[in-house]
């Protein structure tokens, strides 16, 4: 079984949010339980090279501390007879997320998961940010795998209790995922590649809900 790398503590900072953002919460507040009832996520809109049509997909945990995004085609790769624009793939989605009433909530963490082929000299690039609709993205943070590499990779961005940004109460908004992956191919001439998912297809990427009650 492959062992997927894990990000240094560099790699482990929190996502920095941009100002103008809602009023965080307090860290008591944040501290909530999942509420009871089932939480639904779907696909609204997809867009970009990275997800075609009918490539993602989405699915609330049973114990609704979290939801998957699963990828099934989503690679970009370098050298070799890549396409020069197959360097780079991106994915944007706008999700609906329902939850019960009396609640909100926000995303704690985010685990991002993949896999790559480097070769020697070549790097590869995993970067994202999310926000609820309406209301101003968090910074996008990014990741660097360098070969030579060929293996599973995983990062995870961590957002600080006080930073945490809550969908307003009572509003029904779309919660926006964009996603990016690049691969340089260095001075190698072999193809490189890194991507969203895995062969096995056991690779998803997880967001972390932290609730509180309106």
């Amino acid at each position: 079984m492959r062992k997927g790398v894990t990000a240094s503590a560099a790699c482990l900072s929190a996502l920095v949010l941009s100002a103008g953002m809602a009023p965080a919460a307090s860290a008591s507040a944040a501290v909530e339980p999942p509420p009871p009832g089932r939480i639904t996520v779907q696909v609204n809109t997809v867009n970009g090279s990275g997800c075609r049509a009918g490539t993602a997909a989405v699915a609330a945990s049973s114990d609704n501390t979290s939801f998957t995004v699963t990828y099934s085609d989503y690679l970009a790769q370098a050298g070799g007879d890549s396409k020069p624009t197959d360097f780079r793939k991106n994915c944007q989605l706008s999700l609906a997320v329902h939850i019960p009433q009396g609640f909100t909530y926000a995303i704690a963490s985010a685990d991002y998961r993949g896999f790559a082929s480097l070769a020697d000299g070549a790097s590869g690039v995993e970067r994202a940010n999310y926000y609820h609709q309406g209301l101003p993205q968090t910074s996008s943070i990014s990741h660097t795998v360098k070969g030579k590499y060929s293996d599973n990779w995983q990062f995870t961005d961590r957002t600080p209790v006080a930073e945490l940004v809550w969908k307003p109460c009572g509003e029904d908004r779309n919660f926006n995922i964009n996603t990016e992956l690049r691969v340089d191919k260095g001075s190698s001439n072999e193809t490189s590649f890194m991507s969203f998912d895995s062969a096995d297809g056991s690779v998803r990427t997880v967001y972390h809900f932290a609730w509180k009650k309106c």
